[in-house]
């Protein structure tokens, strides 16, 4: 189930970044790529990761429809990116790399919660179906506790001898994450042991 949901998540990536590929503006492609890139980078850290950012991204493409649809545009106007949509120039991506870790996240959350390549209420309808049900195996992956990189850490902190000192008592290990839902997921499952 795992490996079928980075397939599904990956696939769903690749079909965006080719539907950003044809925006004209190249300020919303660029801003649509990296998000892509972000959600791409979660489906690496965790299942809770993945799961989060599946969950506010398709919440927020479903605000932004009910707020399209209050404005009674027809079914072929095109979305409003410049106001609702944050566009990141070079300059922006660049001025990341100088940030703290906590405003890094913050930006990437914004972006990937908004950025889409729907150009119509259709796209993002089927947009919001796509996520929807990759919310659904996200979900089911998180819930079934059985993740490999879990599984691996778990054996470590449990069954390795380097885990304990020459008078059996248990050694401290540092563990780094860049997602803030996948420490959160750690912390949980590490409690349970």
């Amino acid at each position: 189930l795992e490996s079928m949901l980075y397939e599904r998540v990956t696939n769903y990536v690749r079909e965006e970044f080719n539907r950003a590929d044809a925006l004209q503006n190249e300020g919303r492609r660029g801003t649509v790529g990296f998000a892509l890139t972000i959600l791409q980078r979660r489906l690496a850290s965790s299942p809770e990761a993945i799961y989060q950012s599946i969950v506010r991204r398709r919440e927020r493409l479903e605000k932004r429809l009910r707020e399209e649809e209050l404005l009674k545009r027809g079914e072929r106007a095109r979305l409003q990116d410049v106001v609702q949509e944050k566009t990141l120039s070079t300059d922006d991506i660049e001025d990341l790399e100088d940030a703290t870790d906590a405003e890094v996240e913050e930006v990437e959350d914004e972006i990937i919660d908004k950025a889409t390549a729907a150009q119509t209420t259709t796209e993002l309808k089927i947009e919001i179906d796509i996520l929807r049900g990759l919310e659904e195996m996200a979900l089911r992956v998180r819930n079934s506790g059985t993740d490999k990189k879990w599984e691996e850490l778990s054996k470590l902190l449990q069954d390795k001898a380097e885990m304990f000192d020459p008078n059996g008592a248990r050694r401290k290990l540092i563990i780094f994450t860049e997602h803030r839902d996948t420490l959160k997921y750690l912390s949980r499952r590490i409690q349970t042991l």
